[in-house]
Order: C-alpha cells, then structure tokens, then sequence
C-alpha cells in the first residue's frame, strides 16, 4: 500500500491513466474514421450493394480478414518496419500510436458492416426509387438508419483498444497497462497491479454506460 500512496504522491498513477486515454482517443478518432470508410466500402460493393463490384469487396474483405485476427503483440513486431516508414521509428509512442490506429482501422472496419447490413434493405430502396445518388443515400439513409447499432459497435471497438494499450511497454510505450507490468507485476506489488486494473475498469464501465445511453436513444427515435 505504501509503494502505491508513494506513486500517487509522485503522479504516476496520474500521467498512467492520462497516457492510456489518449492513446485510446487518438487510435479510436483515427481509426473510427478509416475503418468506418472500409466499412461502407465492404457494404456497399458486396453483392447486391448500392456500388457492387465484386473486386474491390474481394480486396477489402481480404484485408480485414488477414490483419483483424493478428494478436496485437504479434502485430506490434510484424508492423515495425511499415512504422518506421510511416511516423519514422518503430518505437515509442509513435510507433504504438500508428499499430493501435492499424489495428483498430480493421477492426472496426468489421463493426460497421456488420451493422449496417442490419439495416433494412426497402429504406435504401426507397431512397433510390427516389432518385438519390449512391453517395448521398449512404450518407443521409444508410449511416443514420445504422448509427445506433454503430454506437454500440464503437464502443465495443474502444475497450478493445484499452485491452490493446496494455501491451504498450512491449515498444517502450507508457500507459496503465505498463505502469501495471513495471510497478506491480515485476515488483511483486499486487496492489499496485490492482490500482491499475482497477482504473481501467472504472473507464471501460463509464464509456459502456455512455455507449448504452447514446444507443438507446437513437434507437428509439
């Protein structure tokens, strides 16, 4: 208990939590953005979609499923050499940063086509009846009838990037994962290990309790 009044006294408990939120908020903006993009992409060139082509579903389809089943730790070595090319070193917080936002791209990339083959197929019709182009069918029909399952596939896609920050340490990053590792784990300090497992949870419970909320009411609308 002292080691772990020590390290609150300190701020590492602080700078821990702080440094695992933003690399949840970094990882899940940039990789909401890209894998909400793949996502459409694979609903609506698959067969029967409002762009069918089968080449390009093929691809995509290829690619989440070749990447979104790598374990992360394994992933982190694999995507060493693309990160340096990418943010210039394949360690540190870059270097995660760019493997977290990889990792969650393909992720949710899955979550949203999932979710947005839930949604009924005679609004779309409609709208094209209507004489609606493609792209404007998906962005005022096709992503607002689906938010509400899209809501809670985010907020799934968030407490899988948290789990996927613990593995931070692997490349010298920080966050509660490793402050966990380094403090409790390796210092045989359970309670510091706790506090950290602890924290992550109260954090996880308040973005599904906020993910719920915001779901519900647009599903009800």
């Amino acid at each position: 208990m002292d080691k772990l009044l020590e390290l609150l006294a300190d701020g590492k408990v602080l700078e821990a939590t702080i440094q695992t939120l933003i690399y949840v908020v970094i990882a899940m903006g940039l990789g909401g953005i890209f894998g909400l993009i793949v996502g459409v992409a694979l609903t609506v060139t698959r067969q029967g979609g409002l762009l069918a082509n089968r080449a390009v579903f093929w691809i995509l389809n290829f690619l989440v499923n070749f990447f979104r089943p790598i374990p992360f730790v394994i992933l982190i070595a694999a995507l060493q050499p693309l990160a340096r090319v990418v943010v210039g070193t394949g360690i540190g917080d870059p270097a995660l940063l760019f493997v977290l936002t990889f990792a969650a791209t393909f992720g949710i990339a899955r979550l949203v086509e999932q979710n947005l083959l839930t949604v009924n197929p005679g609004v779309i019709e409609a709208a094209r009846a209507m004489g609606a182009h493609p792209l404007r069918t998906i962005c005022t029909v096709l992503i607002p009838e689906g938010l509400g399952p899209l809501v809670l596939g985010y907020t799934f896609a968030f407490i899988a990037v948290v789990d996927m920050t613990a593995m931070a340490g692997v490349i010298g990053g920080g966050g509660l994962g490793n402050f966990a590792l380094q403090y409790g784990y390796r210092q045989f300090n359970p309670i510091v290990t706790w506090a950290a497992v602890i924290i992550i949870i109260i954090i996880v419970q308040i973005v599904q309790v906020l993910g719920n909320r915001i779901a519900r009411k647009l599903l009800r609308r």
